[in-house]
């Protein structure tokens, strides 16, 4: 098992790991946000319940305990207010390979918090967990999120899945794949006297 830290910070946020009872505010901020998040979040279609966002906290602590997904909350430091959720998703631990995930809360939309939370999750996934290759997908048509990843300097490989998946209406979407790679140097890593 991968010992990883339960929460870490950047400049104005506390990200962490979801822990029982954060289902209230993941849906106070759901709801804030709905308009928002419905036209790329598909779970975002039908508005949960407390009781639903609090079975999916709970859903996503087992997981992050089991290292098979590590979702992240967003917090303003020194607050209990939920900016968003992120997290390193479709883990491949022997290559080392995650995937970033994100959405913000609606009053905290345009003012930098997810590129601070992104490279933020990046470093702590490059630096903590020695990852390979990190990936930001998003749907070809969400200008916002594809502007993350740009601002970042995380590279676009390409709208290489054409019609992949069918977007909350039903309609087939693209989906845009940006990664970003990181070079080990090997060489640190072997005995200098084994030649």
């Amino acid at each position: 098992m991968y010992s990883i830290p339960e929460s870490f910070e950047s400049k104005r946020l506390l990200i962490r790991a979801p822990i029982w009872n954060d289902g209230i505010k993941v849906n106070e901020a759901v709801k804030e946000s709905k308009e928002e998040l419905r036209p790329w979040m598909p779970w975002a279609k039908n508005i949960p319940t407390v009781e639903e966002s609090e079975v999916s906290i709970r859903r996503s602590r087992l997981q992050f305990l089991e290292r098979s997904d590590l979702r992240l909350l967003l917090f303003l430091k020194g607050t209990d207010e939920l900016v968003g959720s992120s997290g390193l998703l479709r883990i491949d631990w022997q290559a080392r390979k995650f995937e970033i995930g994100y959405w913000v809360r609606t009053s905290y939309a345009n003012q930098g918090y997810i590129t601070e939370e992104v490279e933020a999750i990046s470093s702590f996934a490059i630096n903590e967990l020695q990852a390979n290759r990190i990936e930001i997908r998003c749907d070809d048509r969400n200008e916002r999120s594809a502007r993350v990843a740009e601002r970042l300097g995380i590279s676009l490989e390409g709208t290489t899945l054409r019609n992949e998946k069918c977007d909350v209406d039903g309609s087939l979407r693209n989906t845009m794949i940006f990664s970003k790679f990181e070079e080990w140097n090997f060489s640190k890593t072997v005995d200098s006297t084994n030649g």
